[in-house]
């Protein structure tokens, strides 16, 4: 379990989406940041309070987040003077980077000698099981994508907050090293050898009360060439009631291979939801999530209309538009009746 509150580490971020995991943190756990620390030249700012590691440490902050992510994802000689003066001040430090802390021997020596923790959030530190496949309690809802990167984390939290302000209990399971960085636990499911990702999401979400809903934050696409592995152990480890589809309508190809075409709506729903009742036959579609943010207002309003009446699904942006018609499809008993 990574400690909170963090300090948001954005270190010489040359631009806004160089720091998208501090942004996610950011967006999603507000009251779980104290601030944000950047170096002279850095070009991202989350448009949250700039503070020293002193001033973090009196605020309360216990681990420094690196959510900056560079060409390569290594850590950066620029960042270690205060990478360990964190560690000296009494923080711990967390990262989703390919290259770990623990791999760099004198950030390592510093934590040793301070007794600090490092945490490699893509890395595997426990053993998983297979996947038996037998059902168990508790309710589940999984995004699922017609590419990578198309809004899936955003759906999952945007659906978890708008249950609980309707108290109905609910978790959010992270699959990824910012979701993991969010909520401060769960499976880095990209790093978990094959045969165990779907094991690995049987224990992320296990048997729980009727009532309860796990949120759990999606990965790649069933149609993306390079990801659709990762997708199926999703969908056979979590065996979900409820499936939830999302798209990006601008893209010409899906993102890393030019050559191809995304799918529909219409055939994702067909493919994901067959996986789905493989394990689930009661496993329903719900409702669909699009990224508008390519889109202009106008645009936005139209695309999502117009896919809600073709698809004859509640159908929003919840950036733009919330989430509370999908909060409606998953907690109505008649959409899973059948």
């Amino acid at each position: 379990m990574i400690r909170k509150p963090y300090l948001l580490f954005l270190g010489d971020a040359p631009d806004q989406l160089a720091a998208k995991v501090a942004r996610g943190v950011g967006d999603w756990r507000p009251d779980d940041v104290v601030g944000q620390l950047r170096l002279a030249d850095c070009q991202a700012d989350l448009d949250i309070e700039d503070i020293t590691i002193a001033e973090a440490v009196s605020a309360g902050a216990k681990t420094m987040v690196i959510g900056v992510a560079n060409r390569g994802g290594v850590i950066s000689e620029t960042w270690k003077p205060a990478m360990r003066k964190a560690l000296e001040a009494g923080m711990d430090l967390a990262s989703g980077l390919h290259n770990y802390l623990q791999d760099e021997p004198d950030l390592l020596a510093v934590a040793e000698a301070c007794g600090r923790q490092l945490h490699d959030v893509r890395k595997v530190t426990q053993s998983y099981p297979i996947a038996n496949g037998k059902p168990r309690s508790g309710k589940r809802c999984l995004a699922v994508g017609t590419d990578v990167s198309v809004g899936k984390m955003y759906a999952s939290l945007a659906l978890q907050r708008e249950l609980a302000s309707r108290n109905v209990p609910a978790t959010f399971r992270a699959t990824g090293q910012t979701g993991i960085l969010i909520e401060g636990e769960g499976v880095p499911l990209d790093a978990v050898v094959a045969d165990f990702m779907a094991g690995s999401i049987e224990q992320l979400s296990p048997a729980n009360d009727t009532d309860h809903w796990d949120l759990i934050e999606g990965q790649g696409s069933l149609f993306h060439a390079s990801y659709s592995g990762v997708t199926l152990a999703l969908i056979h480890g979590s065996q979900p009631d409820a499936l939830i589809l999302c798209h990006e309508p601008t893209r010409e190809s899906m993102r890393g291979l030019p050559g191809y075409k995304l799918p529909s709506l219409d055939e994702l729903r067909e493919v994901a939801l067959s996986m789905a009742r493989m394990v689930n036959p009661r496993c329903q579609v719900i409702g669909i999530s699009i990224n508008t943010s390519d889109l202009s207002s106008d645009e936005a309003d139209r695309y999502v209309k117009e896919t809600a009446a073709v698809m004859e699904l509640p159908t929003t942006d919840p950036i733009r538009y919330g989430v509370c018609e999908l909060a409606d499809a998953l907690l109505d008993p008649a959409n899973f009746s059948s």
